[in-house]
Order: C-alpha cells, then structure tokens, then sequence
C-alpha cells in the first residue's frame, strides 16, 4: 500500500524518502510482531507496536491508497477485506 500512496500522492513510481523510511519501520515491525504468522490486521490487534506518530502516518497511507488498492489489487484487497472481518 506503500507504494500506491508514495505513487499517488507523490506521483513516484519509486518511493520517495519518506515513503521508503516509513515503508521500512512497518517490515521491521511486522516482522517482530508477537503473532507472528496469525498476525491480526493492525487495526483490530491488542498490541499497537508502532510509535504514535508512525501509527499516524500509516492510517494516512491506508487512508489514501485503499480505494486504490482495490481497484489494482482486488484479490489482496479482498483477503485484507475478510481479515479484518474475523478480527
């Protein structure tokens, strides 16, 4: 999602600095999350393992490109869609 948002809203199709260093603290939380592969979308999970302002800037991306993403990745979309569901 990343890189739809750095695409839409920086009109890049690489990522941007910022895009990249905010797209680098989400994998590197990600993979220490303490659900591992049952991990739980961020948005209903108990444990909130980003920084405040980190948190703020990802729901902005989720914000901007999730209409986006439905329309390039629909399958993802829908598995994400379905996730959130259970959880």
């Amino acid at each position: 999602m990343i890189v739809v948002y750095c695409n839409l809203v920086h009109d890049r199709k690489k990522l941007c600095p910022d895009c990249s260093r905010l797209e680098e603290y989400a994998l590197k939380r990600i993979a220490n999350c303490v659900y591992g592969v049952d991990k739980p979308a961020c948005k209903g999970c108990p444990i909130h393992c980003y920084s405040p302002l980190m948190r703020e800037e990802i729901k902005e991306v989720m914000r901007q490109a999730g209409q986006e993403m439905f329309l390039k990745h629909p399958i993802l979309s829908i598995k994400h869609l379905i996730r959130n569901y259970k959880s």
